[in-house]
């Protein structure tokens, strides 16, 4: 068995932090992937987080009520395989942006 940490995600639109609304799992808890874990309220929306892996919950961070900032300890999950991956990971700080450029063709032929 191996235990896996996960973070809150970074959740989009320059947020930093997220509030814990309420658990849907608990401590000890068989979870599959993609079942919501948590829902949480930043201050654009209120969502759920889904479980990013399928194992059991060995320990989630933060009370309802309590703020979690993005790259924080959320939740770690005991596994059957170390090689087995989370979905989604927390943008180093300094980390290059990534750059689109969008091109039209404006050819009238």
């Amino acid at each position: 068995m191996a235990e896996l940490s996960f973070p809150l995600p970074d959740l989009g639109e320059g947020l930093i932090e997220a509030t814990i609304l309420d658990w849907l799992v608990a401590e000890g808890d068989q979870v599959e992937r993609n079942q919501p874990m948590v829902e949480v309220e930043t201050t654009k929306s209120t969502l759920e987080l889904p479980s990013p892996q399928a194992g059991v919950v060995k320990k989630t961070y933060g009370a309802p009520g309590e703020v979690i900032k993005v790259g924080d300890p959320l939740v770690v999950f005991e596994v059957a395989d170390d090689t087995a991956g989370i979905v989604g990971t927390v943008p180093a700080e300094g980390a290059p942006k990534r750059r689109v450029r969008l091109s039209a063709n404006l050819d009238d032929d």
